[in-house]
């Protein structure tokens, strides 16, 4: 206990933390309602309070416990077709990644990223789609772009939105794929991750104190998805990548010309 409270109080300030323990609540409800975008709002604002390489390695280990809370229901409900490729490519990718986060340049990662999320809100909003039949190709190709993206950046939600939103079928397949895909990215940059050394006490210490409001948000937006929010669920997905896209370009456009 007493190791832990040490690293606690040297990895962030009471302000600091109060502030972590908000963005993890408003992150859990969103990634509860629908089905990624926590990692994205955690990762936005811890980058500002700890840096980018903690803030992804915090995110990663807090959405761990949201991963067992959404997975039974998204397994009932996914496709095996599209879940099994986009996942595997992940693996294959997320280790190129991880060596990008610790050796590039971390405001110019992220207004490149920045960049291809707002891109992808146009094209999806305009109907965009994988391509006739969506076939496995695509759905690799996908994978591999949202593993590259998550190894580096701890963001990989925006292809497995684009890939899950572009397949026909009901809002609750088109969630349950995307929980699936978002899954295979909160396992597969663990490894690289702990390799490169991310997982410090401080980033544990910070996760641990965060988990529960996540989890509990995470429990309310399931709940607000399932009481009638599916019909906002499009809609909502597209919101929310254009505004972390936004706020995530201002920031590291203001980072990379200040520094």
């Amino acid at each position: 206990m007493t190791e832990f409270l040490s690293a606690l109080t040297e990895a962030a300030s009471l302000t600091e933390l109060a502030i972590a323990c908000g963005t993890a609540a408003l992150a859990g409800f969103i990634r509860g309602f629908i089905g990624f975008g926590g990692a994205l709002i955690v990762i936005l604002v811890l980058s500002l309070l700890f840096g980018p390489q903690a803030a992804v390695a915090i995110a990663t280990l807090s959405g761990l416990p949201a991963m067992f809370q959404l997975l039974p229901a998204a397994i009932r409900s996914s496709e095996r077709a599209f879940v099994l490729p986009f996942g595997l490519a992940t693996f294959a990718a997320a280790p190129l990644g991880a060596w990008v986060l610790v050796s590039a340049d971390p405001a110019l990662m992220k207004m490149a990223i920045a960049a291809f999320v707002l891109f992808m809100v146009a094209a999806l909003h305009q109907g965009w789609s994988l391509g006739r039949g969506n076939n496995l190709a695509s759905v690799v190709v996908a994978g591999g772009a949202a593993g590259l993206i998550q190894g580096s950046a701890g963001i990989g939600g925006p292809p497995a939105v684009a890939a899950a939103l572009s397949r026909p079928g009901p809002v609750e397949r088109q969630r349950a794929n995307l929980i699936g895909g978002i899954t295979f990215l909160n396992l597969c940059a663990l490894v690289p991750f702990w390799l490169h050394g991310l997982f410090t006490a401080q980033v544990l210490a910070v996760a641990l104190v965060i988990v529960p409001l996540y989890s509990g948000a995470i429990w309310l937006g399931t709940r607000y998805f399932a009481r009638g929010g599916q019909r906002h669920f499009r809609n909502a997905a597209l919101l929310m990548l254009a505004v972390i896209g936004t706020a995530t370009l201002a920031v590291a456009a203001q980072d990379y010309f200040a520094g």
